[in-house]
């Protein structure tokens, strides 16, 4: 028997990209990389439902090589062409997809030929290594997120309201098998966002911490520059720490001075609770440094180690060349797998080293997120949503995406840190968004079809190429 053919299913017109490149307000350091300027992706997808109605919807995404494949063996420069016609291409597939269809049926059933896309691409471009998966699905993630949007659109609702059995043709045992027969994504997602919701905030690795360490070079824009200032200015309450992985004296002293500036502050500002995570981006050689890392804290800070919430993606994120048992360092905290986690496949190899949790990112495409997001909640795994730096609406997906879900606590929101330029249209219409209050996101301007964007009021407009 097939699928019920639905109303509200949607064939894709046209899928339009932009590459507007921007930079960085204070260069942003993790892992072992540094970023300073990047291509922001924009792609705008035309799309037209069963019902003849036709509509367009965005999406936006870094196409942060630096993070989705940090390799030695291709040049950063060349990476970035790589992903930008990667990217190009993806368009073209999507565009190649005649079928009427529900969003993430689309993704999932395209998925294989992005593979297969970013194969040819790697040949053509004479790559001295090919195009891994992770960056591929970050080249294919703003598409996803306008698929969404223009589908939300052209129905009419909130996209959120389109993820249940009225919207869906496939449960979502297509995806994750017989435990998930007669459930839908929407039956894992609350019905309405919190109106205020929790913002981490990112202390990177270059990042000043002290009003004491500026500089005539720092910046003069009327934003804060060093942690404490940031802490008074947003009122924060959740931090997140860029960790080496590599030298424990830095990691753990980064950590300490980190939390005893935040104390102080939250002192005078008669602020009480604080959380933070901490992420080393794949850095430590085994699981042992996660391991004396948190036995540290816990020896010299008890009430330090409790506001810990977890620690992401520790070690290698190839999870099959590395296969190390997290189990030791999983009794400690959650171990958050990012990097590593594409797949459900990822998610079940995770699972048999030891994992527990995992994070999601808008970057890897809303149409995995979501199913992942259903299992781990199932099975009653922590979870959280990322942002990797994303702007604009981007950064708004991404809000909206952990507003939905029931993630660990609330969601990251460190672009107005390093990339606020490139918010300015947004942050005109979603300033709740772009500007904490009281170390939290308001998400009530996040409304109407689609995304919740309100593209048009926003007004960007862009040159094609």
């Amino acid at each position: 028997m097939g699928a019920a053919k639905l109303t509200s299913d949607i064939k894709i017109r046209r899928a339009t990209p932009y590459y507007p490149f921007v930079k960085a307000r204070v260069p942003l350091k993790f892992g072992a990389v540094v970023v300073d300027a990047l291509d922001f992706c924009h792609v705008c997808v035309e799309v037209e439902n069963r019902a003849g109605k036709v509509a367009a919807g965005w999406g936006a995404m870094f196409l942060m090589d630096m993070w989705a494949w940090p390799t030695p063996n291709v040049p950063h420069e060349q990476r970035m062409l790589a992903m930008r016609k990667l990217n190009g291409e993806l368009c073209k597939l999507y565009e190649s997809y005649g079928d009427y269809a529900h969003p993430v049926d689309i993704f999932h059933r395209l998925e294989s030929s992005m593979k297969t896309t970013a194969e040819r691409v790697s040949r053509e471009m004479k790559l001295a290594e090919q195009i891994v998966f992770l960056a591929t699905l970050v080249c294919a993630s703003p598409i996803d997120a306008a698929v969404h949007d223009a589908f939300g659109n052209v129905n009419g609702i909130d996209t959120y309201q389109g993820y249940g059995r009225e919207f869906m043709s496939s449960d979502l045992s297509v995806y994750l098998g017989n435990d998930f027969r007669g459930a839908y994504i929407g039956d894992f997602t609350k019905k309405k966002m919190p109106e205020i919701f929790p913002a981490f905030h990112l202390v990177g690795g270059l990042d000043k911490l002290r009003e004491k360490e500026i500089t005539d070079d720092d910046p003069k824009d009327g934003l804060p520059v060093t942690l404490d200032q940031w802490i008074r200015y947003d009122h924060l309450h959740c931090l997140k720490i860029k960790l080496r992985g590599t030298d424990m004296a830095w990691d753990l002293d980064r950590t300490f001075e980190v939390a005893a500036i935040a104390r102080e502050e939250h002192k005078k500002l008669g602020l009480k609770d604080l959380f933070f995570n901490v992420d080393t981006n794949d850095q430590c050689k085994s699981p042992d440094y996660v391991v004396e890392y948190l036995m540290k804290i816990r020896e010299k800070d008890p009430a330090l180690y409790d506001e810990i919430l977890y620690f992401e993606q520790p070690v290698s994120r190839d999870l099959r060349a590395h296969n190390f048992d997290m189990r030791a360092a999983a009794k400690l905290k959650p171990i958050l797998a990012d990097e590593s986690l594409m797949t459900n496949e990822d998610f079940d190899l995770a699972l048999s080293l030891g994992w527990n949790g995992i994070v999601l990112k808008a970057c890897k495409c809303q149409s995995a997120a979501l199913v992942l997001a259903c299992r781990a909640q199932k099975m009653n795994i922590p979870y959280t949503v990322q942002d990797l730096t994303n702007p604009g609406i981007a950064l708004i997906q991404s809000v909206g995406l952990a507003a939905h879900l029931n993630t660990i606590k609330g969601v990251e929101a460190n672009s107005r840190q390093f990339f606020p330029a490139a918010s300015v249209a947004e942050a005109k219409v979603h300033p709740g968004v772009f500007k904490l209050q009281d170390g939290c996101i308001n998400t009530s301007s996040i409304r109407g079809t689609g995304l919740g964007y309100r593209w048009e009021e926003i007004g960007r407009k862009f040159e094609e190429g």
